[in-house]
């Protein structure tokens, strides 16, 4: 049989995008369907424009510090209108370079909805076109959910914003309540409080960034409690109800909370709603994910999916490296497997927090016994600047082999240093390797070559 395409990928996404434009670089003919605006959540919604108000939230913080170094600014404001529209500014533009370079490439982009009608079959919703394709790549990724609570859902949802609506809001709240205690949370609640928004931080949770390691999810939530957010650990909504322009919410705590807007960061699920994959024969997971094999292939032999689409690992970078493994399966006769081991992390917070390989925590669960190095100290940014900022840095070494299990830190620039030392954990550096290397003085990231005292040693139980 003749198809209309080699390959279709429905999703203009990270992944999406990368899979289409190296696919076609290949000779194949290859088109690719976008709903919405190219770059997905990553470039519209997610990434990019929270770290530019990251970095809006920061400046703040900047103004205090300077006045130690002698610096007056006078008084210092802020003006949300003028930061969104820059933010839109900026977003426009990469979208318009996604779109470009897929082009480019030879990728034929239909801005539509498509949906399968059989495992070969796709249909264009609003132009009602059938295309065929050989081979089908799922790239939809995910979206916020508004479901709260553990057994059903609690009314008033609807009045609450996500992720998504919070990048347009006309004016900035003068107070928010953020429920979840995830990055998405954990960031929203940061760069709002830098911007001057009153902020509450609701968890059901005992502590927040389930999956970090403990020591660091302790400095986060007490670095936020000195910055003056409010976290209430242990705690749900019962009620969420609108009183004239404000939001009224009541806890489970007996907490009365008035707001300006809610914020609901409390999961993300992934987009195969009424895409109709069972006319494809592709299996779905329980939370609706797309099953794959070690090669992102699905169910159906012919159809693959990467990215969070796919609930493995939620991240940009390693959606584009599932990508170009996907390619090099599918298209260059090179089975690639995505290698899901020693992905570095962060989380946007202020300051940030980022790590790589394993906490001690899951070091022990899996078996490991551990010697751990752990350094806390006042950033040289700070002695001036008078705030008690501290940053932590901890490294988790395997006992038997000295090899660097993981490295975790909480602190500025955490992101940017960790990022290298992902390359050293991925080469198999050892703590020796560390000790040997001569540090670069003075930075904080000489603390990850200069710490000789172990802090302790642990077995698993």
């Amino acid at each position: 049989m003749k198809y209309d395409y080699d390959l279709f990928v429905i999703g203009g996404g990270s992944g999406g995008v990368r899979a289409s434009r190296m696919a076609a670089q290949t000779g194949a003919r290859v088109a690719l369907a976008e709903e919405s605006r190219m770059g997905g959540t990553c470039v519209i919604r997610g990434c990019i424009p929270k770290k530019l108000l990251v970095y809006a939230s920061q400046f703040s913080e900047n103004v205090k510090d300077a006045a130690g170094y002698g610096w007056d600014f006078g008084a210092a404001g802020f003006d949300w209108t003028t930061l969104i529209t820059n933010k839109d500014r900026e977003i426009a533009r990469l979208e318009g370079l996604y779109t470009k370079n897929a082009e480019a490439s030879g990728v034929t982009i239909y801005k539509d909805r498509a949906v399968f009608e059989d495992p070969h079959t796709l249909l264009l919703l609003n132009s009602g076109e059938r295309i065929t394709a050989e081979k089908i790549l799922i790239a939809t990724g995910n979206r916020p959910t508004r479901e709260m609570g553990t057994s059903h859902v609690i009314a008033g949802g609807e009045l609450c914003i996500t992720s998504n609506e919070a990048f347009n809001l006309k004016q900035l709240p003068k107070r928010i309540l953020i429920a979840g205690g995830g990055y998405i949370a954990l960031e929203f609640a940061h760069i709002f409080h830098g911007l001057g928004s009153q902020v509450s931080l609701i968890y059901r949770g005992d502590k927040p960034l389930r999956g970090f390691d403990d020591d660091m999810r302790d400095a986060v939530c007490n670095s936020m409690a000195e910055r003056g957010v409010e976290v209430l650990l242990g705690c749900e909504f019962t009620k969420v109800e609108k009183h004239g322009d404000h939001l009224h919410a009541e806890t489970n705590k007996g907490g009365r909370i008035n707001c300006d807007q809610i914020l609901l960061a409390i999961g993300r699920m992934p987009n195969t709603l009424a895409l109709h994959l069972e006319k494809a024969g592709v299996e779905l997971g329980r939370r609706g994910e797309v099953k794959v094999d070690v090669y992102s292939r699905t169910s159906a032999a012919h159809i693959y999916a990467v990215g969070d689409v796919t609930d493995r690992i939620q991240l940009t970078p390693v959606a584009i490296h599932e990508a170009m493994c996907f390619v090099e399966t599918a298209f260059k006769n090179n089975p690639t497997r995505p290698d899901h081991v020693h992905v570095p992390s962060a989380v946007f917070t202020t300051p940030e927090l980022a790590a790589v390989g394993l906490s001690e925590q899951k070091a022990l669960l899996i078996g490991r016994s551990i010697d751990v190095y752990k350094s806390t100290f006042k950033p040289l940014l700070h002695t001036l600047g008078g705030r008690p900022v501290r940053t932590l840095i901890k490294l988790i070494v395997d006992s038997q082999t000295d090899k660097v299990l993981g490295c975790h830190m909480f602190g500025d620039h955490a992101s940017e240093i960790i990022q290298v030392v992902a390359v050293c954990l991925k080469m198999g550096a050892t703590k020796k390797d560390f000790d040997s290397t001569i540090a670069l003085h003075p930075t904080a990231a000489e603390e990850l070559v200069t710490m000789r005292s172990k802090s302790y040693s642990k077995t698993p139980e």
